[in-house]
């Protein structure tokens, strides 16, 4: 945890990945992020995985650091709550639909200089999620082993990734209307399309030009590494590792460490070419590169070949089941990224992570732990709302707020 944006207050009402994670980051960086969800919890609070006790481990680690209120959203007086707070803050995350109770052009009746940031499936309004975007991004028909017959199946990914890439995008363009409307004093409505994140990424990394460019589609490669070197290898001891030559140093880096330089000088002599300065070289001639750097690598018991590969200032690393990845001290015990368990809603304490960003100059604070769903709603109606005990006392008999589901 850091400070930096200490100060700011920010009303998240959303559910899933994406609307959640954009939340989560500010939150890491100081914001009071007050998430508000429907009393008993909202679309994505029982999501996949559950503790015994009934407690998502999903929405647990999404919605760290933040605030919770709950509130009956379906209910005309939950829902006129839920956007004075928004209008109150000043600034909405969220991914309900534009035209809802949370609509921009609602909230502004109440205050012009509203900033609401809404994510969507698709610009033209149609639903999407990560899954069916990323069918749509092409990605899945260009993953896979190489040798899959003249109609290979697609092969999907188990990340989210166009959900944690909309949530990030999210928080910068939330950040990027706080500025304008600190230098200008105007409001915002910024809508951001999961479909477009996904298909404007593949523009960028440069891919849909690749494929206008070239007139077709790529071919697969399996696991190697797409115009460069590099691929997954096979150790004596069964052990299997990556590695990655995308700079003349790192290709110098492997060839020393698995002592291939004469055996590589003899394939350039015979073909009449460099690997040394030349990715396209080293990508053309790949099935040839990889067959000697396999049978150089099972030669090797795994830890005798790191010690040289990390020696030789290679860029590699083991394949880890995620389970083992979750327990390694290298990437969890030993990495400051992670703190102490906090008091975890569901009882299970494990490593929590802090914000991905290192800043030195700035003191780093423990993780903190998700709330109870309506932990928070007396707390925040009464500093947001002025909303007095007694009125909250009748607004939670009335079923319109909840406080803590602790139990």
């Amino acid at each position: 945890m850091y400070n930096l944006l200490s100060g700011l207050s920010i009303i998240e009402v959303s559910s899933f990945v994406a609307s959640p994670t954009a939340g989560l980051y500010c939150a890491q960086m100081g914001a009071e992020v007050i998430r508000v969800d429907q009393i008993g919890g909202g679309l994505d609070y029982d999501r996949y995985m559950l503790t015994a006790e009934g407690r998502s481990l999903s929405w647990e680690n999404l919605n760290r650091a933040k605030k919770s209120v709950a509130l009956d959203l379906r209910s005309p007086h939950g829902r006129e709550i839920a956007a004075r707070l928004a209008c109150e803050t000043g600034q909405l995350v969220t991914n309900v639909p534009e035209q809802s109770f949370l609509s921009h052009a609602k909230l502004i009746e109440s205050r012009k200089d509203m900033i609401t940031v809404r994510i969507m499936g698709w610009g033209d309004g149609r639903q999407a999620m990560d899954f069916t975007v990323n069918a749509a991004s092409g990605y899945p028909l260009m993953t896979g082993p190489v040798d899959m017959g003249d109609d290979p199946p697609p092969v999907n990914q188990l990340l989210p990734a166009w959900d944690f890439i909309t949530g990030a995008y999210t928080a910068f363009s939330l950040l990027a209307a706080l500025r304008h409307r600190d230098a200008s004093g105007e409001g915002s409505e910024v809508r951001i399309p999961l479909g477009d994140v996904a298909i404007g990424t593949v523009a960028n990394s440069g891919a849909m030009a690749e494929m206008l460019y070239r007139g077709s589609d790529r071919q697969r490669l399996g696991n190697a590494i797409w115009g460069a070197f590099g691929r997954d290898f096979r150790s004596r001891d069964g052990k299997r590792f990556m590695v990655a030559a995308l700079t003349n140093k790192q290709w110098a880096g492997l060839l020393e460490a698995f002592g291939l330089e004469d055996a590589i000088s003899a394939i350039e002599k015979r073909l009449g070419l460099s690997f040394a300065t030349s990715d396209h070289n080293r990508f053309s001639h790949r099935e040839e590169l990889f067959a000697l750097f396999q049978a150089c690598a099972e030669t090797f018991d795994y830890a005798d070949l790191a010690q040289r590969l990390a020696s030789a200032g290679a860029t590699f690393e083991r394949y880890r089941t995620m389970h083992e990845a979750a327990n390694d001290p290298q990437l969890v015990a030993d990495n400051p990224l992670f703190g102490p368990s906090p008091a975890n809603p569901s009882g299970f304490s494990y490593p929590a992570p802090g914000p991905f960003a290192n800043l030195p100059e700035f003191e780093r604070a423990n993780p903190r732990a998700a709330p109870y769903l309506g932990q928070h709603s007396e707390e925040v109606l009464a500093q947001v709302l002025g909303i007095g005990s007694g009125e909250f006392g009748k607004l939670v008999d009335a079923g319109i707020v909840a406080t803590s589901d602790k139990g």
